[in-house]
């Protein structure tokens, strides 16, 4: 008999695209394995999980917005609905196990998994639990972690060291190969590449620090792959196209992250766990840029975490645009310090934890 598993979480691609690697292995595991996606409506889920082959069902949850109070006055009617709404899936669906990658749509899910019986995994992919898993640890029979010494936020019994879950083809692709040309058109193959990378969202930080110092990067011989987020991109070209150079490549989002890794000599971007498995993978010189607004400053420590190991370039979001071109360029003139750094981040890396992961969710199941 077939198992039946929901994945809940999302919000980023960096909730998203590790949900979808585990899917994925345990399809791999058993192709027989039934699988829905509980996530939260509006959010990026909602579009990418179906694209990849899985259906998805959304509860009407947001976060508890910290900037204004006000804005939260709804939060406890949505998360009312969205227990109700997750206690029918889990009692129509009738999954063996859940587990939750984060996001808005984790806590509702599993909190009404644990009280129906439903064993669950928890995904936690960053070097600093947040309150909600820290919460959901009491009831789950497994967590998952990419950082070592988690024990100092859930129980040692239940952590188990898996790295965290990347898309599978990520680090196949050679910067040899045509199409990473074809596909950034007007770059070349000979010029070292800087690659920025704001996440799902875009960094405003990030962007308006590459615009500031396009003239410089490129007088020091470098070009670029640039990838603003939606709410840059116009300023973007239209800066770009005043410069009249086909050293830079310029999108909202980039479709082939393969490619991208591919071509970049070096890489910029905000610190989030997907981001920097990605990045360990591929072992890519980096400069980290934590989003500062971050739960519990996370990715301030996921990056220090890699620091700490030369594994990586820190700068402060509020130093950016003084102190992140110069350490570009300062990172460029070192073939040493770059070919150094990209060994320790790959030593980082995680291969398998897509299929560790799915093989504690089959344990659930037995």
């Amino acid at each position: 008999m077939s198992k039946r598993i929901i994945i809940s979480g999302g919000g980023t691609g960096g909730h998203i695209f590790p949900a979808i690697a585990i899917a994925n292995a345990l399809k791999a595991k058993d192709p027989q394995t039934e699988i829905l996606f509980v996530g939260a409506n509006g959010r990026m889920e909602m579009e990418k999980v179906p694209q990849a082959g899985y259906p998805i069902f959304g509860l009407d949850i947001a976060g508890i917005n910290r900037s204004n109070l006000l804005a939260n006055l709804s939060f406890p009617v949505k998360l009312t609905k969205s227990l109700w709404a997750a206690r029918k899936v889990i009692r129509d669906f009738k999954p063996d196990a859940a587990v939750g990658v984060g996001g808005y749509a984790s806590g509702p899910l599993l909190l009404m998994a644990g009280m129906n019986g439903v064993p669950y995994l928890i995904q936690e992919q960053n070097s600093y639990a947040g309150i909600t898993n820290k919460f959901l640890a009491q009831n789950a029979r497994k967590i998952c972690v990419a950082y070592p010494d988690m024990q100092a936020f859930f129980p040692t019994e239940k952590v188990v060291m898996t790295g965290n879950p990347v898309r599978s083809d990520i680090g196949s692709v050679s910067a040899t190969d045509p199409n990473v040309w074809e596909y950034f058109k007007g770059l070349s193959p000979d010029v070292p590449t800087l690659l920025v990378i704001g996440g799902s969202q875009g960094a405003r930080t990030i962007n308006e620090s590459i615009d500031a110092g396009l003239e410089q990067l490129l007088a020091s011989g470098y070009q670029i792959i640039w990838q603003t987020g939606k709410l840059y991109i116009d300023k973007a070209r239209q800066r770009v196209a005043a410069l009249h150079s086909n050293r830079i490549w310029v999108s909202d989002f980039i479709n082939q992250m393969p490619y991208a890794y591919a071509a970049a000599s070096v890489v910029i971007s905000r610190a989030g766990a997907l981001s920097i498995s990605e990045l360990c993978l591929v072992g890519k010189p980096s400069i980290f840029v934590p989003l500062p607004t971050a739960a519990e400053d996370h990715q301030t420590k996921n990056a220090l975490a890699l620091v700490r190991e030369e594994a990586g370039l820190l700068v402060k979001d509020t130093e950016a645009r003084e102190k992140l071109i110069p350490t570009t360029l300062e990172l460029f003139k070192s073939k040493e310090v770059q070919h150094s750094m990209g060994q320790q981040i790959r030593q980082l890396a995680k291969p398998q934890a897509a299929q560790q992961i799915a093989e504690e969710v089959w344990k659930l199941t037995q």
